[in-house]
C-alpha cells in the first residue's frame, strides 16, 4: 500500500468510535506533534488512543472531509476538516476544527505526523476552500 493509501484509509476508518483500529495504522512507536488553537501537544501511542477514547465520549460521531493529499515518497501531506455531531443534538453535523498535516510512513505504518489546527471557519470563502478535491 503506497503511504497515500495508507492516509487515506487511516482517515477513512471509523477511528474515532472504534480505537482498536488505530494499532492497524498507527506504528508502535508512533508520535503526534500538534500545534492547536490550544498550544503544542506531543502524544504517543498510548496518548492518541486516550484522546480518540475522549473523542469518542464527547461527540456523537465524528468524520473527516480531505480536501487535499499530497504524497511525497513517505511522506503524505493532508488538509481535512473535521465534523462532529454532538450528543446533545445528534441531528445536526458542524465543521468543528480545520488541519493540515504531514505524516511519515514507516515499515507500513504512520510513524510521524506535524499537525497544525484551528477552529473551524464557516464564512462562505472558507467553506468553498475547503470544496472536494479528489485525492
Amino acid at each position: 500500500m503506497s503511504a497515500k493509501a495508507l492516509v487515506k484509509a487511516f482517515y477513512e476508518s471509523d477511528m474515532a468510535n472504534d480505537t482498536s483500529v488505530l494499532s492497524t495504522y498507527l506504528h508502535p512507536d508512533c508520535t503526534l506533534h500538534w500545534n492547536s488553537s490550544k498550544g503544542y501537544h506531543e502524544f504517543k501511542f498510548k496518548d492518541i488512543q486516550a484522546l480518540f477514547n475522549d473523542i469518542y465520549k464527547s461527540y456523537d460521531s465524528v468524520r473527516i472531509q480531505i480536501s487535499h493529499m499530497l504524497e511525497d515518497g513517505n511522506f503524505v501531506s493532508t488538509r481535512y476538516t473535521l465534523h462532529v455531531r454532538t450528543i446533545e443534538n445528534p441531528d445536526e453535523e458542524q465543521p468543528l476544527a480545520h488541519y493540515i498535516t504531514i505524516w511519515e510512513v514507516k515499515d507500513g505504518k504512520l510513524f510521524q505526523c506535524h499537525e497544525i489546527s484551528q477552529l473551524a471557519n464557516t464564512s462562505e470563502d472558507c467553506i468553498k476552500s475547503f470544496s472536494k478535491i479528489k485525492v
